[in-house]
């Protein structure tokens, strides 16, 4: 198992350009609002938030990386790619079997993902360390990763973008360590390859892959516990490796607070029940 869903969304949204601290997600405008409306699987109003922060703010890439990400998780949904149970067994991961790709959602994608990767670079040939940038392009080389892993289910293709991803968050955290949801990139790349084989990780580690499970746990805490728009994400990853673990307790905790939260999601009620009906 290679790839979980790796490092999705996103970042300012009021200001469009610092990684702001928050401990919950707000629906209030901007994208902020559009993020509440995609975790609750509200995809066509999600859609209309994002084109109007990409109307009102033409020059900022993370609109369409937004854009793109809402066309990720509808297809996510539309698949049924982030049941819990499925990264619960390594041989059913890899048996996994779903419905063929949507060939307009990936243009849609593709497509979103493109422009923003043009705004980002034009930004960064004036400013090298412009953070809003560098997040934008290192969710975009998530949204990727997770589409060839979690849709296409290019398991080898998806490593070698998420390594990408890895990369260029640890350079954004080099000089902006509190742009908490820049973790997530980082967390997941070790955490996910540590689940490989010895073997394996030992080759990945000389390609200079993360392959520390506990680093990367410590970095999907703080994304959990300090984020913002990946916030109720990182948590969603917690809860898995919780269960993984065995550890019950905590993953009823973390799935309870998302089922209150986003009360239009049936995914972290319908993990929760699940777990609920085992104690009884």
């Amino acid at each position: 198992m290679t790839s979980l869903v790796t490092h999705l969304l996103i970042f300012s949204l009021t200001r469009a350009s610092l990684c702001p601290i928050g401990a919950v997600l707000l629906p209030s405008s901007g994208l902020d609002l559009g993020y509440s409306q995609m975790y609750n699987l509200q995809f066509e109003e999600a859609h209309q938030t994002f084109q109007v922060w990409v109307q009102t703010h033409p020059q900022d890439p993370m609109g369409p990386t937004s854009d793109a990400a809402a066309c990720l998780f509808a297809e996510f949904d539309r698949l049924g790619v982030l049941q819990a149970e499925l990264f619960l067994n390594d041989d059913r991961f890899k048996q996994r079997q779903t419905e063929k790709p949507d060939p307009v959602a990936k243009r849609e994608l593709e497509k979103a993902l493109t422009t923003s990767e043009q705004l980002a670079d034009a930004i960064l040939q004036q400013a090298s360390q412009d953070g809003n940038a560098l997040l934008a392009k290192v969710l975009n080389l998530g949204l990727k990763a997770d589409y060839l892993a979690l849709v296409e289910k290019r398991d080898l293709a998806s490593l070698s973008v998420m390594k990408s991803a890895g990369v260029l968050a640890e350079k954004l955290l080099a000089f902006n360590p509190t742009c908490y949801d820049a973790y997530l990139a980082v967390g997941v790349e070790n955490y996910m390859l540590s689940l490989t084989p010895a073997p394996v990780r030992w080759l990945l580690r000389l390609y200079g892959a993360g392959t520390d499970k506990e680093q990367g746990l410590k970095m999907l805490q703080l994304t959990a516990e300090r984020g913002h728009y990946l916030l109720p994400y990182a948590r969603l990853l917690l809860a898995i490796a919780a269960l993984r673990d065995k550890n019950e307790d905590q993953a009823k905790e973390l799935l309870a607070g998302l089922a209150q939260e986003f009360p239009n999601n049936p995914l972290y009620r319908r993990e929760l029940t699940r777990l609920l009906r085992r104690d009884s």
